[in-house]
């Protein structure tokens, strides 16, 4: 890599994050803080002045950190465009054949606080590996969707902005107004979703129920103080359907983007991410 800083003294700096960062990639130990730990990539150009914008993913039932950073076209998207990209660590859940998962059901005992576990690791992404901790889109895929949209609901300012894939919230739903407050988020769902479908599914002999998408964005769109139950607007041009609330409280955002396959993080939603987040937090 070839250091473009005049700064002698930034491109120095620049370079120790990167040798601190290798250990924490795909091979090797992860990065470690309190609750558990996080793997992270960074772009091959120097920081800006106040750091990498970055996204914070969470991974599906049985993921992990390093396989979110296995995903090619997803990562390399984000880190072209000048993104790190910081991917976490589930825990084992008791009693469950899926691999690591996360704590996001009120319902059910949690294994960790997983709103503190973000916080710590934003904390010392920004402190160790020069992210920007006032631009950081947080996502995830499935039940790390999921827990996206729960942390979101319970705390909307320890991110940015939202842009959850293939998971929302189960049943039951949070209550409308239960919310903190505004958010700026973007839902992406597969039209063919068998595994987590628009509507949802009882799992394990209805023993826990998946929720309803649109219900989960009537919540949003309470918390937002959007007018009308109806989107505002829709684009139906190009590989996703996308439909957005605009009568809404200020400085907050709300779309679904819907597209035709199935349970997957489908091929370009990284630049739709992108792209959105740059309009929505464009001030």
């Amino acid at each position: 890599m070839r250091c473009r800083l005049v700064a002698v003294l930034a491109c120095g700096l620049w370079l120790l994050l990167v040798g601190r960062v290798q250990a924490c990639g795909i091979e090797g130990p992860a990065c470690e803080v309190a609750l558990g730990s996080y793997r992270i990539a960074l772009p091959e150009t120097a920081p800006p002045e106040a750091g990498y914008p970055a996204l914070l993913f969470f991974h599906g039932a049985g993921g992990t950190g390093a396989r979110t950073l296995d995903n090619k076209a997803m990562v390399d998207t984000f880190l072209e465009r000048g993104w790190a990209v910081i991917a976490p660590d589930g825990l084992m859940r008791p009693n469950s054949n899926f691999g690591p998962g996360w704590s996001f059901l009120p319902s059910r005992p949690a294994q960790r606080d997983e709103l503190a576990f973000a916080r710590e690791i934003l904390a010392d992404a920004a402190d160790q590996h020069g992210i920007d901790r006032a631009s950081v889109l947080m996502s995830g895929f499935s039940i790390g969707g999921s827990l996206v949209w729960y942390l979101a609901c319970r705390d909307p300012s320890v991110a940015t902005a939202y842009a959850p894939v293939a998971g929302a919230f189960w049943r039951p739903h949070p209550e409308v107004g239960a919310c903190a407050g505004p958010v700026r988020l973007l839902h992406t769902h597969g039209w063919r979703d068998q595994t987590v479908p628009l509507e949802g599914r009882p799992l394990r002999s209805a023993d826990i129920l998946q929720g309803d998408v649109f219900h989960g964005l009537l919540i949003l769109r309470d918390a937002n103080g959007c007018e009308g139950l109806r989107a505002d607007a829709y684009d139906t041009d190009g590989p996703f359907w996308q439909r957005w609330w605009t009568r809404c409280t200020e400085g907050s955002a709300l779309e679904l983007a819907l597209h035709p396959g199935g349970h997957v993080v489908p091929e370009g939603w990284a630049d739709l991410a992108l792209d959105w987040y740059g309009r929505v937090t464009d001030d």
